[in-house]
């Protein structure tokens, strides 16, 4: 039974219609795109994921549309958004063991706490320069971990993590502080 104010679209067709809204495809042709944009993904972050090396990963990654800078690795079976890979980020120096990236969050079939609590949530994650995220580390969407930053192995991110700072934890909160280097001229 439906309750008032929820449509009587079945919770499939509700998602495709916000992903086809997402990337302005229309019709079947649209439909037909967007199947295969998701499949070129999906095959992509396969051959990321079993990538013997981390070169090979980062050019899979970026194939995706995931904007990566240098000197970046990315352990094997680190599984960066499936459907939003453009809205990952990340900079220069970045180190990170296998763990999960989200740039959207959607609590797809039931259709009561998508309307009434949890709307899908889409937004982008961006990982600054020199940060490092241990092995098993989840970011949720909207996160940025901030330069120089420690994420702490099977930490869950769920907000910003600050500069220079060590976090860890389910959810990650702060241990402590880390006083930025500053060079000697010599």
């Amino acid at each position: 039974m439906e309750k008032e104010g929820q449509s009587l679209e079945e919770p499939e067709e509700v998602n495709w219609k916000e992903l086809m809204e997402y990337y302005q495809c229309k019709g079947k042709i649209g439909s037909i795109k967007l199947k295969f944009r998701l499949f070129r993904s999906w095959l992509l972050q396969f051959l990321a994921s079993i990538s013997p090396s981390s070169n090979l990963t980062v050019i899979f990654q970026r194939a995706r549309g995931v904007k990566i800078g240098r000197h970046v690795f990315i352990g094997p079976n680190q599984l960066i958004d499936l459907v939003y890979p453009h809205l990952v980020t990340i900079e220069d120096y970045v180190s990170m063991g296998y763990g999960m990236i989200f740039a959207h969050s959607n609590p797809t079939n039931s259709k009561e706490i998508k309307k009434f609590y949890y709307p899908r949530k889409v937004a982008p994650v961006c990982l600054k320069r020199g940060a490092w995220l241990g092995a098993g580390v989840v970011v949720l969407p909207g996160v940025t971990i901030g330069e120089n930053s420690v994420v702490g192995s099977y930490s869950l991110v769920t907000r910003n993590v600050k500069p220079y700072t060590v976090v860890g934890g389910n959810p990650a909160t702060q241990i402590k502080e880390l006083k930025p280097f500053k060079k000697v001229n010599q």
